[in-house]
């Protein structure tokens, strides 16, 4: 009773609760706090329009890219409603992302109805997702590797619109799931599994390992690959920023992304 009428001052903490901003509870509302799926989403969309890998933009590509971004949008929600059991409070956005990602995602498959052939797949990995969801596992490692083999499925959708050969993009979407695997395990060894040293080992000898198919692949692979390799050397078990770490990896995709427009 008596702490209540303490008045915080110099050196005192204020016992009652902050209020997050307004501004920030609208956008939390609406936009998931999870900034690496961004990268996740748009790496591959972009590999599938490179020259170097047969790729073409089209106008077709750009509602695929709304549909593309709306469908995670909805997705996301969709699990938070699976994990919590509370539909209700995520009802709006099901009903807006949903909308969204039907009316643009619906015209590109009648268009081209080529893009169905990967539906199987993504079917599969959404399922993992689900029951991860369901199980509050979402953070899993099983579940992040999906959802990379997932994201990279839109390499060949973003060919097949174009109406181009899917065989000579399969090598970028490789490389791209090589890289995506390997940021999975790399952010989980910084964060969430910071204190493992088995994480750690596994981060390093995965990229040193992912230098062998990645040079394969382009010989200009492997200098991303080998940032990458450094990078998870460098970085894994210090003490870092979730920031920084996004910063690291937004940067390590530009550089990927570049390394497969080069010719091969």
């Amino acid at each position: 009773m008596t702490t209540a009428l303490i008045r915080p001052g110099r050196g005192v903490p204020d016992p009652r609760p902050r209020r997050a901003p307004a501004g920030g509870r609208r956008t939390g509302r609406w936009v998931p706090p999870q900034h690496g799926a961004w990268a996740m989403l748009l790496l591959p969309f972009a590999a599938g329009l490179l020259p170097a890998w047969g790729g073409r933009p089209v106008c077709w590509h750009v509602p695929l890219l709304v549909a593309w971004l709306a469908a995670y949008l909805f997705s996301y929600f969709a699990f938070l409603a699976v994990k919590t059991g509370r539909t209700g409070r995520v009802r709006p956005q099901l009903l807006v992302y949903g909308t969204a990602a039907a009316a643009t995602g619906l015209p590109v498959v009648v268009a081209r109805p080529a893009v169905l052939v990967v539906a199987p797949a993504f079917v599969a990995l959404l399922a993992v997702n689900v029951v991860a969801a369901r199980r509050r596992r979402d953070r899993a490692l099983t579940a992040g590797l999906a959802s990379a083999v997932q994201a990279c499925l839109v390499t060949p959708v973003v060919v097949l619109v174009a109406e181009r050969p899917v065989t000579p993009v399969l090598g970028a979407a490789t490389a791209v799931l090589l890289y995506l695997a390997g940021t999975v395990v790399h952010v989980k060894a910084m964060i969430r599994e910071r204190r493992s040293s088995a994480y750690a080992r596994a981060d390093v000898g995965y990229h040193v390992a992912a230098l062998v198919p990645a040079a394969l692949l382009s010989v200009w692979l492997a200098v991303p690959f080998a940032v990458f390799a450094l990078r998870a050397r460098l970085l894994t078990r210090r003490r870092t920023s979730v920031a920084l770490v996004g910063a690291v990896e937004l940067g390590c995709s530009v550089l990927l992304l570049a390394a497969l427009a080069l010719p091969h």
